[in-house]
């Protein structure tokens, strides 16, 4: 089920279903996601659905992985990006492969733990990362031109739209509970435009780093 036949299935998927950044795909085509699984879910790790990887968290699913990087994307290269929510790193993988550089923020030390392992792992030097608040965002390295979070907030945190470049990018789910929306924020000369795209489904982004 990891075969290089499951993946291309997969990518057709997508390709169908809307994603046609040819760059965004070669990425997922490339990254083993079964690496960001548990062993007894690498069968299904190609499979166009969100897993679970402990402590209440998810690998999301491929199409959102995908339409998430193309938003992030869509206005041309980005050279210095922050993600909020390491979890598995599979995003954090497939970022590293189209922009410069990545800095991730994760508040439970043992996830961040295996992401690092798995991205050393497949070579990938382009990353650093944080263990802390991701609500805080990494204001000591900031500012980002693009942002993508990978849980949803309960509203769009300030630190982030202060952490963004003019003409930044700033991806993002918002919402409590079912009712979430997938917003692209781009940071204008005055203020801040705002696009409500998808209904999504994330887990919750909480306050405070967890050992």
């Amino acid at each position: 089920m990891t075969s290089q036949r499951t993946r291309e299935r997969l990518i057709q998927r997508l390709y169908e279903e809307g994603l046609s950044n040819a760059r965004v795909l070669e990425a997922i085509r490339r990254t083993p996601r079964h690496l960001f699984v548990d062993e007894a879910l690498a069968h299904r790790a190609y499979e166009d659905t969100a897993l679970p990887i402990g402590s209440n968290q998810t690998i999301s699913q491929p199409y959102m992985v995908a339409r998430m990087s193309e938003l992030l994307l869509a206005a041309g290269p980005l050279d210095k990006v922050l993600e909020i929510g390491t979890g598995s790193g599979y995003q954090t993988a497939i970022l590293a492969q189209l922009v410069e550089r990545v800095f991730t923020v994760e508040r439970i030390q043992g996830l961040q733990d295996r992401a690092k392992e798995r991205l050393s792992e497949l070579n990938l030097r382009n990353v650093v990362f944080r263990w802390g608040d991701g609500w805080e965002g990494w204001p000591a390295l900031a500012p980002y031109n693009g942002i993508i979070v990978t849980a949803a907030a309960s509203e769009v945190p300030q630190a982030l739209l202060e952490q963004l470049t003019p003409g930044g990018r700033l991806v993002i789910p918002v919402g409590a509970g079912d009712v979430q929306q997938l917003l692209l924020i781009v940071r204008e000369e005055h203020g801040f435009s705002q696009h409500v795209l998808d209904a999504v489904r994330f887990v919750p982004l909480l306050n405070g780093p967890l050992a």
